[in-house]
């Protein structure tokens, strides 16, 4: 019974089963009012007892160590007392309610008993039955027994027939001519009849164990003779013969096993020519040696007297082996190819698909997989273990490679078919190269290595006062032509070998720079050629000669190659300007310091005396000594014949600066020629005089002036135009092969006083003047000459005169107009 809701509300927590005390405390009074239970939810004492976790002994401790016992005791008793009152009172109040429950009872009872006596019953039945049909059921599965085993035998006997008719056909397959046996055929017949054995279990009848002894007779023949078609095939890139070969192991069932096996025996064959390739002994025997003398030491040394041979058998035994990989490779793909293109005629399955699965290499790979590793492998034995493996393949790195790069192509050439994939990609090519590195390694350092040596030997560390000869400069270059030559045949061995050639060039420009002169005694001008310059002089044809040969040997070499000297020549290059660029750069101080002499000469004297006058002057007798002496001590040196120049058809260092002297010479003159002031009519003759005698002293003994192109223009221009007219020259084309400055500068000569020209309005000294010439454009020059004429027109104006000198307009015009196209850069 639930809960009164007096006492649930009292309650403090919801139960999930009520308890006796509850279930008795639900019931009403037959008047409808509150059950006199109801106060046992608020008491203290009867409260407990409705808890679900009610505990009597813990009860019964709290009573007695309250000191209640007693009370509590009676309080109980006068509890029981009220619940049978009130249970007694629910009895009596549903007395005709417990008479209609226990009618039901009886009704139940008696249909429980009729139930059970139809079971009964039925039990009887089934028992009956069973024992009328045990008999026929006996019976029934004797005969099903009896038939089963008919069925079976029959349908053993059934194919016990057709295997020995098959069996039969393929004995006359098999015994017909071999020339005509079809192995296909034969191959198929001989899977039919052992899966219908296998699949009926006709195993142990004599009569098929008989037949079956033949067949697998038969099939021994058969696979013997597919392999040796096969075999043919391959060998003979026969795809006719390698199909008919295939199908017969397909119809044999025996594909994958076959291909596998084939695939092994190409590794194992691969990997045995590469160990005989490398096999010292094995070589001492074949040339001769044996044990004895001649033969091959402990350490894989040849005896003396044997090396030779030796080393000619060893790269007979590297051909040998190079031309057994080419076959096996092929071979390989030749069967990959038809395997990959053959179908079951009846299945139309791919006869590569029964070979591989998802995710296998494909043949050719596994292979050469094989082939790589074994070659690698023995490479890095024969170089650890043989002194004379290692010497030969080093020295002999550029035949090795030949080797493997012309084994590579021929490769990619016989298995470059359309729509067929290649026997190797690029990848397994780079892996075989690199089983070879360790050599390519060592052949670079000894190519280094022997160039280095030389260096050292023509440049020696501990003596800087030394030169080289000819002779030693002649060797170093044959020796890196030799080492270019012996690569030149591979692009990528040859970038290679260069590397180190830029090397070398490097040390032997560091070294020829430790020799060179730098004191003041190079850069002497005025006397003899001092030791020191002379050595610098042979330094510098050294460097020279070798920066040409070499050029000229790399010149035929693709361009991404030869760059790769390029940073090497071009410091060997400098070096050698620096070991002479001092000498040149004192020279051409001498010349100007010579030239700078035409301010101290009086070009303003009138008269027929100094018109007549047919001698140069006085600087320009200097400045020609200084030009005859220069050639005689210095150029002549310096600068190739007639023959070797156009023998090697280049500037060489010194003829390069030869030529920037002599143009500056012809610049710095006319610079300093238009400079002058005053010029009066002999003192204009005089001037051209002096660049008549400028002109021969420089082709003479410097360079040919006809080939110093703008220069030589200006000075053949200018001696014209300091005899024109003023108004003439505006519109003379003079004009245009001369520098606005040079223009400008000279017009001031034409000028009155009052036109100060840069030089004198800045109070500058020639020198000083010619210094900021240099360091300025023709912009800059120009508005320096703007700020005079601005000066002298102020000066005018501030005069009051009306009129300008005829130069003031002319020079405007010219300098905004010429400066504009300036033919020569200063």
């Amino acid at each position: 019974m639930a809960a009164s809701p007096s006492i649930q509300k009292s309650s403090p927590t919801p139960v999930a089963s009520p308890s006796p005390l509850q279930k008795l405390s639900t019931p009403t009074t037959a008047t409808g009012g509150a059950s006199p239970l109801d106060a046992f939810a608020s008491d203290l004492t009867f409260s407990a007892f409705l808890s679900p976790s009610f505990d009597s002994t813990r009860f019964s401790s709290a009573a007695l160590s309250a000191g209640s016992a007693a009370s509590t005791a009676e309080k109980l008793q006068d509890g029981i007392r009220l619940l049978e009152k009130q249970l007694r009172s629910e009895v009596l109040h549903r007395h005709s309610d417990l008479l209609n429950q226990l009618s039901s009872l009886k009704d139940a009872d008696s249909a429980l008993s009729t139930i059970r006596a139809a079971v009964s019953s039925l039990q009887s039945s089934v028992r009956r039955v069973r024992s009328e049909i045990a008999d026929p059921h006996r019976h029934i599965k004797s005969k099903t027994i009896q038939l089963s085993n008919l069925h079976r035998t029959t349908d053993l006997l059934q194919h016990s027939i057709r295997a020995l008719r098959l069996s039969k056909k393929l004995r006359d397959l098999a015994s017909a001519d071999p020339e005509k046996l079809d192995l296909a055929k034969a191959a198929q017949l001989h899977c039919e009849i052992l899966s219908l054995c296998s699949e009926n279990d006709l195993a142990g009848i004599d009569i098929i164990n008989e037949e079956l002894a033949s067949v697998s007779e038969i099939g021994s023949r058969l696979r013997s003779d597919a392999m040796k078609v096969l075999e043919r095939g391959m060998d003979g890139l026969n795809q006719a013969e390698v199909g008919t070969g295939l199908q017969v192991f397909y119809n044999l069932g025996e594909l994958r096993q076959t291909v596998d096996a084939l695939i092994s025996k190409y590794k194992s064959q691969g990997v045995k020519s590469v160990s005989v390739a490398l096999d010292m002994k094995a070589i001492s025997a074949s040339s001769g040696g044996g044990f004895g003398p001649g033969g091959i030491r402990g350490s894989g040394t040849p005896q003396i007297g044997g090396g030779l041979k030796a080393k000619e058998a060893l790269w007979q035994r590297m051909r040998t082996c190079m031309d057994e990989i080419h076959s096996i490779v092929v071979a390989v793909w030749h069967l990959q190819r038809v395997l990959s293109k053959k179908r079951d005629p009846f299945t139309h399955v791919l006869l590569l698909d029964e070979v591989m699965q998802e995710g296998d290499p494909i043949l050719t790979d596994r292979v050469w997989e094989a082939l790589v590793k074994s070659f690698a492998g023995q490479i890095k034995s024969a170089f650890t273990a043989s002194s004379f493996v290692k010497e030969i393949f080093t020295t002999g790195y550029p035949k090795l490679f030949s080797m493997i790069e012309n084994l590579l192509e021929r490769i990619s050439r016989d298995t470059d078919v359309k729509g067929v994939l290649p026997a190797i990609n690029s990848e397994g090519k780079d892996q075989m190269i690199a089983a070879i590195e360790i050599f390519q390694t060592s052949f670079l350092a000894l190519c280094l290595g022997r160039l280095s040596d030389l260096v050292n030997t023509v440049f020696p560390v501990s003596s800087r006062g030394s030169v080289p000869s000819k002779e030693h400069i002649a060797r170093i270059i044959l020796r890196i032509q030799e080492e270019i030559e012996a690569v030149q045949l591979d692009g990528r061995l040859t970038f290679l070998v260069l590397r180190e050639i830029s090397k070398v060039l490097l040390l032997l420009a560091e070294r020829a720079e430790y020799q060179v002169y730098t004191g003041p005694e190079a850069r002497q001008v005025t006397g003899p050629a001092t030791p020191s310059q002379l050595k610098n002089f042979t330094l510098c044809q050294h460097l020279q000669e070798i920066h040409t040969r070499i050029s000229a040997i790399v010149a035929g070499l693709p361009a991404i190659t030869s760059d790769v000297l390029s940073p090497a020549l071009g410091a060997m290059y400098g070096v050698a300007c620096d070991s002479v660029t001092s000498l040149f750069q004192a020279m051409l101080d001498r010349l100007e310091s010579c030239i700078l002499q035409i301010h101290d000469q009086n070009f303003g004297v009138l008269g027929m005396d100094a018109a007549m006058d047919n001698n140069a002057s006085p600087y320009m007798e200097e400045l020609q000594k200084c030009i005859v002496h220069f050639r005689t001590e210095f150029l002549s040196r310096l600068l190739p014949s007639k023959t070797n120049a156009i023998s090697t058809g280049t500037d060489t260092i010194c003829t390069q600066l030869v030529r920037t002297m002599a143009s500056r010479v012809l610049i710095f003159f006319i610079r300093h020629a238009s400079l002058v002031r005053p010029l009066s009519e002999s003192g204009k003759l005089r001037m051209a005089r002096d660049m008549a005698e400028l002109e021969l002293a420089v082709g003479q003994n410097l360079f040919p002036v006809e080939q110093l192109g703008a220069p030589y223009r200006a000075l053949r221009a200018f001696r014209p135009v300091i005899f024109l007219e003023t108004s003439q020259l505006g519109a003379s084309p003079l004009l245009q092969d001369l520098p606005p400055s040079v223009i400008l500068h000279h017009l001031y000569s034409r000028g009155p006083d009052e036109l100060q020209s840069p030089l004198q309005r800045n109070k500058l000294t020639p020198l000083q003047y010619s210094l900021w010439l240099d360091s300025q454009g023709e912009d800059q020059i120009w508005r320096g000459i703007k700020a005079t004429l601005d000066d002298y027109a102020a000066k005018i104006k501030a005069r009051g005169d009306k009129e300008f000198s005829p130069v003031y307009p002319l020079m405007l015009r010219l300098g905004s107009s010429l400066t504009e196209n300036a033919p020569l850069s200063q």
